[in-house]
This record gives C-alpha cells, sequence and structure tokens, in this order.
C-alpha cells in the first residue's frame, strides 16, 4: 500500500467515531471556507490600509485564488481523472462530494488565497494557512480527498499566488508598502 492510501486510512479512521468529532470536521471541511471569506472581506474593511492598498490586497489575493481554482484545477481535472477515495474504497465519507478529487480545488484556492495574503499581512497570512490545512486535512479525514490531492492543490495554491505577485510588481509595479 502507498503512502498516500496509508495516510487516507489514518486519518479517514478517525471519522464515525464521535458525533462532536464528525460535527467538527464537517463544520472545518465546507463551512469554514465561506467563514475565511467573510473574515477576509471584515479583516480588509476594519484594517488601517488605505482604501487603494485595501481593494489591491483584495485584488490580488482573490485573482490567486480564482486562478488556481478555475484555472489551473480545473485544468489539471479536465486532462487526468482521479476518482474521490469513497468510490474506490470503503472509506467512511461525512458528507457528499462530486466530481474529480485530484488536484483539491479547495486547497488550490484557500492556499493560493492565504499567501498572497501573507505578501502583504505576514500575521494574517499565517492565520489563514493554518486555517487553510485546518481545512483541507478535514476533507482528507471526511473520505472526500486524498493527501495527495491536498498537497497537489497547496502547491498549486502557493505558486499561483507568486506568480501573481510576480507579475503584479512587474507589469503594474505594486508592491507591499503604500
Amino acid at each position: 500500500m502507498n503512502l498516500n492510501l496509508k495516510l487516507l486510512f489514518l486519518l479517514n479512521s478517525l471519522a464515525g467515531k464521535s458525533k462532536l468529532f464528525d460535527w467538527l470536521i464537517i463544520f472545518l471541511a465546507s463551512y469554514l471556507p465561506y467563514c475565511l471569506i467573510i473574515i477576509l472581506f471584515l479583516l480588509l474593511y476594519f484594517s488601517s490600509y488605505s482604501r487603494k492598498k485595501k481593494k489591491e490586497i483584495l485584488w490580488i489575493t482573490l485573482l490567486s485564488a480564482f486562478i488556481g481554482r478555475f484555472g489551473v484545477t480545473t485544468i489539471i481535472r479536465s486532462l487526468y481523472h482521479h476518482p474521490r477515495p469513497f468510490i474506490l474504497y470503503p472509506a467512511h465519507t461525512l458528507f457528499p462530494e462530486s466530481g474529480w478529487s485530484f488536484p483539491s480545488g479547495h486547497a488550490a484556492f484557500f492556499f493560493a488565497l492565504a499567501a498572497a495574503l501573507y505578501w502583504y499581512n505576514k500575521k494574517w497570512g499565517i492565520a489563514f494557512l493554518i486555517a487553510a490545512a485546518l481545512m483541507t486535512i478535514s476533507r482528507v479525514i471526511a473520505g472526500v480527498h486524498y493527501p495527495f490531492d491536498i498537497a497537489a492543490g497547496m502547491i498549486i495554491g502557493v505558486g499561483v499566488a507568486y506568480l501573481v505577485i510576480f507579475v503584479s510588481r512587474k507589469w503594474f509595479g505594486i508592491s507591499k508598502y503604500g
């Protein structure tokens, strides 16, 4: 058995043992994403950044996230069809999910968002990176992703964020400051 399956079975074995724990995993995997978007808007709204800088941060973080999820991930999924764990194995599934599993769209979106945010504000970025890790690990525990789906999505997300920042700095002259 390969490492991907060993990690899947290890993490997924935590599901179905406690209603409270299952509820927490479902919240982290399904509802935390919405909370993070709301938190991002609130952080920006109440921050001391200038209005121009707030718009720039929002633009760069969301552009990174959308390109990671709806660009790169969608292209890979159209070329490589990897069924979700519960389709191939007796995984304990906490909620239904459809589509191909590789790479994780949630991981690509939220790690891109967190990496771009980190470039502007280290504290916010670290908090969002931790939240993205909790969310995506929860999706493995819930039986809807393999660990390597998450790792690939994370690499895509962080890579896209840094590419968007690099291009934005070169072509549009954005910076961390001002």
